[in-house]
């Protein structure tokens, strides 16, 4: 299954103790790159975070946020640290002694204050597991929701590889014809500024500068690059870097095309595939 690099995920726990949020987004980039926004109440399960993540993503910028929203006192695990309480209370003091006018600090905010509510390890161990799981469900939302993009990519890329199948069968038996009235062409040509000249000299000019404009073996590549990337779509993610280095070789062919082109429809077979080639590859960039 291919998968862009782009999705998004939010995962709500309701625990004993609070409110769990979680949220991912994904976005492309050229290598995995993981950013945590986190609340420090969870802060210790971030490297298990990345590992989870890390599993679930080979590719694209991963922004994981996540907060908790407890009820100080819920669960009856909680107690206060008298150290970090009286040093609070300090502080206060030394602010209010500095500034007559500022107000005093409220219970709720002495409560919230980071290192005043202390609590036991089961408690701390009970947010880490809820933590885990509600990631481990927003990866999988996060999976699905990269896959369903990625299933419109590649739809879209498979009819691009389709329209240039299709241009290749038209413009493919028309090159022996455009090569050789633009030989017999040219021939006429230096018939008349050459007219001294041997005959037999001057055909074998022409061939030399036949197998020149010859297009068959760009035509031929440009089919074998069209099959690898079916094959690659066919494989599944991660593909992205993949079909990006087949964008570049198909787009060398065409240009190829275009220069050695000899007839109109030549050159606008080699216009119509630039096109439908730089329209793949923007597309490209977003999968993983």
């Amino acid at each position: 299954m291919i998968k862009s690099m782009t999705g998004y995920a939010a995962v709500t726990r309701e625990l004993a103790r609070g409110v769990l949020q979680l949220e991912l987004k994904s976005v492309n980039g050229r290598y995995l790159d993981i950013q945590f926004r986190m609340a420090e109440d969870l802060r210790a399960a971030e490297p298990q975070l990345r590992e989870l993540v890390s599993a679930s993503v080979s590719r694209g910028k991963v922004d994981c946020r996540a907060s908790f929203a407890g009820a100080p006192l819920a669960g009856g695990g909680a107690s206060l640290d008298a150290e970090q309480l009286a040093r609070l209370g300090r502080l206060a003091q030394e602010v209010r002694a500095a500034i007559p006018d500022a107000q005093p600090l409220r219970v709720s905010e002495v409560l919230h204050w980071p290192g005043v509510l202390s609590e036991d390890g089961s408690a701390a161990t009970e947010l880490r597991d809820a933590t885990l799981a509600a990631t481990r469900d927003a990866l999988a939302e996060l999976d699905a929701s990269r896959a369903r993009e990625g299933a419109k990519l590649a739809r879209m890329i498979r009819e691009r590889v389709a329209r240039i199948r299709g241009r290749l069968g038209e413009i493919g038996p028309l090159v022996p014809q455009a090569i050789a009235a633009y030989e017999e062409k040219l021939a006429a040509k230096l018939r008349e500024a050459l007219a001294s000249a041997d005959e037999e000299r001057i055909r074998q000019e022409i061939a030399v500068f036949g197998v020149r404009i010859d297009v068959a073996e760009e035509l031929s590549r440009l089919a074998a690059h069209l099959d690898e990337v079916d094959r690659t779509l066919s494989a599944g993610s991660p593909a992205g870097k993949r079909l990006d280095f087949l964008m570049q070789e198909l787009n060398r062919e065409a240009n190829t095309l275009g220069s050695k082109s000899v007839s109109r429809e030549l050159s606008a077979a080699a216009l119509d595939f630039k096109l439908a080639i730089e329209q793949m590859r923007e597309q490209v960039q977003n999968l993983e």
